[in-house]
């Protein structure tokens, strides 16, 4: 079996809230209790996995692949929110969009300030 990412932890103040928030906005099933977690499960069968905590949250970075179609419905979700994006991951082009690679990216933040992408072309391609 080809080694796999299966699962990884997201650190939150508010594990339901970021969860759901990441679900709605990628347009994912709605995070199911496991454990001490909130999972929210991809297309891919990786779960990221919220969890509670008190102290600061360190910002990490969450690429997720996804369609041209996808990309326009979830860029939608992200307007109607009006949520800030950048091209970049630097947060140095506010209100763009990327063509790297020959397709389309761009960057959001969550609720605890972890830097989240979405790209229609894995880089390198």
């Amino acid at each position: 079996m080809p080694v796999q990412l299966n699962h990884t932890i997201v650190w939150a103040r508010d594990k339901q809230a970021s969860a759901s928030f990441l679900a709605e906005i990628l347009g994912l099933p709605t995070p199911v209790p496991f454990g001490p977690f909130m999972a929210v499960q991809t297309d891919n069968e990786l779960t990221l996995d919220y969890a509670d905590t008190s102290n600061d949250v360190a910002s990490q970075h969450y690429a997720f692949l996804v369609t041209e179609s996808e990309f326009d419905e979830i860029f939608g979700r992200i307007q109607e929110r009006g949520l800030s994006y950048w091209a970049d991951p630097g947060h140095r082009e506010p209100g763009k969009i990327n063509t790297n690679d020959g397709g389309r990216g761009l960057y959001f933040d969550d609720p605890d300030g972890h830097n989240l992408e979405i790209i229609t072309r894995p880089y390198g391609g």
